[in-house]
């Protein structure tokens, strides 16, 4: 499509023409031109804002609402700019013209205003004059549509991204793929009755879709189920594995891991020969930080994908494929500190999380992890598909679960959609065994409760 967007990023967006105002379309001499037509490079998408006006030579896009539409379609060639005043003035509102200290003037005529757009069309390169000679606009075909969407959002324009999108469906309302790019620019636009469209059409079509399905149950409004569910973390991790360390870290500003050390710093010093377990290591980002406290470091996550590029880090003495309450529920070892960096945003009450991770503290051991912070007690299923658990459900997991609530505070832990994810930061620490419960331990009692010693 041109020049790519890096090469002209700062003419990703052209300067909305269609917005007639005196503070946006400065008073300048109309360019002389007999018959204006749109640009032969510049392809065109009509939707009810207007239009968008796509030059594939620079990776510039016009957007146009519907004064500026209805003088673009005039501009065929085969009109002078009298008789396109002509035609579209009657259609035209008044445009006050600024006056010289910048207070409103006096308004406009019509006319000027259609002069004005075809002058700032010319310069620009919307339009370009052809003396004549009819020239029919080009149309953006649905993957010329699909390509721009993947470019707009890379720099920043959802709500461009989610025009092209929604014109996407309606020249091919019968493909699935295009109703899931309009969910997935939908949810980022924070349009949740279009996001749900989109996805709802594109799940009638692919049931089995486990991750969508998910996202579903929050955009529907409907209880919120105990925790997402294995294949949809399965595929979710899966197709995110080969790329997941860029786009946390330099799309994201991904900074949770290194929020978690910090709690645990504070916490516990400078605590080293640690068996140390990362649940929901993931590509081991965490385990980076958790490495020089650790004897010994172990790592378990459900994807396979994801403890493969964990492998390749080298810092892990073990390393598990299995799901993470299972696991702690069966395991015979014990741990100093147990770490869940980014993974409890996949379940939703986390008291059966904490319960087993409790069973596989040593005593005065510690839980350390992170979640999103939410409004919504005790929890909430984002329509991110991640839940958000409020503070008060921290305390009372801690409770629940036998452990103390030592730290709790709140972290920058990311951004989504330009927005500051928020997070909770908390560790929890196994009570210590008590005097009397270490003597029982070393000498049981026997049945009159004397101390058994042989």
């Amino acid at each position: 499509m041109g020049h790519t967007m890096a090469a002209a990023r700062q003419n990703l967006l052209a300067r909305p023409l269609a917005r007639l105002s005196g503070s946006l379309l400065s008073q300048r001499t109309p360019t002389p031109v007999t018959h204006p037509a749109i640009n032969p490079a510049i392809g065109l998408a009509a939707d009810e804002s207007g239009y968008l006006a796509y030059d594939s030579e620079v990776d510039r896009l016009h957007e146009l609402n519907a004064t500026g539409a209805l003088i673009i379609e005039l501009c065929d060639g085969s009109r002078s700019v009298d008789e396109i005043r002509v035609l579209a003035a009657p259609f035209l509102p008044e445009d006050e013209t600024p006056a010289p200290n910048g207070q409103p003037g006096a308004p406009s005529s019509q006319a000027d205003v259609v002069a004005r757009f075809i002058s700032e069309g010319l310069e620009s390169g919307l339009l370009v004059p052809v003396n004549g000679v009819p020239l029919p606009p080009q149309q953006l075909s649905p993957e010329e549509l699909t390509n721009l969407i993947e470019h707009l959002r890379e720099w920043g324009q959802t709500q461009s991204a989610l025009r092209c999108a929604k014109k996407v469906t309606q020249l091919t309302p019968g493909d699935p793929v295009a109703w899931h790019t309009l969910g997935r620019v939908a949810l980022a636009a924070g349009e949740r009755r279009l996001a749900r469209e989109g996805y709802e059409n594109y799940f009638a079509a692919h049931p089995d879709d486990a991750a969508i399905g998910h996202v579903l149950i929050a955009l529907r409004d409907e209880p919120p189920p105990l925790r997402a569910s294995n294949e949809c973390v399965l595929q979710n991790f899966s197709e995110f594995a080969s790329n997941y360390d860029s786009k946390m870290r330099e799309k994201l500003n991904y900074q949770a891991p290194e929020r978690l050390q910090e709690l645990i710093l504070a916490e516990m010093g400078d605590a080293a020969n640690l068996a140390i377990l990362d649940i929901g290591c993931g590509t081991g980002l965490a385990g980076v930080g958790l490495k020089p406290r650790a004897a010994q470091l172990t790592g378990i996550d459900l994807s396979p994908e994801m403890i493969e590029r964990s492998r390749e880090r080298g810092i892990y003495d073990s390393l598990e494929v299995a799901e993470i309450t299972s696991w702690l529920d069966h395991a015979q070892i014990e741990f100093d500190l147990i770490v869940a960096c980014d993974c409890l945003v996949y379940f939703g009450d986390l008291e059966p999380v904490a319960r087993v991770a409790a069973m596989r503290l040593k005593p005065g051991g510690s839980f350390a992890f992170t979640v999103e912070r939410g409004e919504k007690y005790p929890l909430c299923l984002a329509d991110s598909g991640r839940f958000t658990h409020h503070p008060h459900h921290i305390r009372e997991v801690a409770a629940k679960s036998g452990l103390l609530l030592a730290r709790l505070e709140e972290g920058f832990l990311r951004t989504e959609a330009g927005a500051e994810v928020i997070g909770l930061l908390a560790l929890l620490r196994k009570p210590p065994i008590a005097e009397s419960d270490r003597l029982e331990t070393l000498h049981p009692r026997n049945d009159s409760g004397a101390v058994r010693t042989s």
